[in-house]
């Protein structure tokens, strides 16, 4: 397969409409959820008759959202960089804007897990201590 096709959908996938349903089921997720997404103003969906169809553009939005929220970022942070994507002016700003709020979570997840660490290391002595008062008293008896 080659870059380009990789890289760019083609015309005639660039135009195929996805259905909520399709969507739900190709990323594991439930379709309020989607909904969800549309009400924050993370996907902006068309409408054929009652139905709501999604464009490639709202299947590549709903995509980044996912990464963004595995990657523990808030919705609004997500909405902030998925906007900057539908974006012309290049990926530059974008992609210093991703990388300001990956370093700001990688501080926040060090300072959890240093926090962690700290409670585990209590949780430790506290049960070293209770399991050598229960020696104790098993061998006054």
């Amino acid at each position: 397969m080659s870059t380009e096709a990789s890289a760019a959908p083609s015309a005639e996938s660039a135009a195929r409409l996805f259905t909520i349903t399709e969507l739900a089921a190709e990323f594991d997720i439930t379709p309020r959820a989607i909904r969800f997404y549309e009400d924050m103003g993370l996907l902006e969906p068309s409408r054929s008759g009652r139905n709501r169809v999604y464009t490639h553009r709202d299947r590549t939005r709903l995509k980044l959202t996912l990464r963004g929220k595995r990657l523990g970022l808030t919705l609004q942070e997500i909405k902030q960089l998925v906007d900057m994507y539908d974006a012309s002016s290049g990926a530059a700003p974008q992609l210093k804007a991703f990388l300001q709020v990956l370093q700001q979570h990688r501080h926040a997840l060090e300072q959890q897990l240093d926090d962690i660490e700290i409670t585990l290391a209590e949780i430790n002595q506290h049960e070293e201590r209770c399991l050598s008062l229960l020696g104790e008293r098993d061998r006054a008896r």
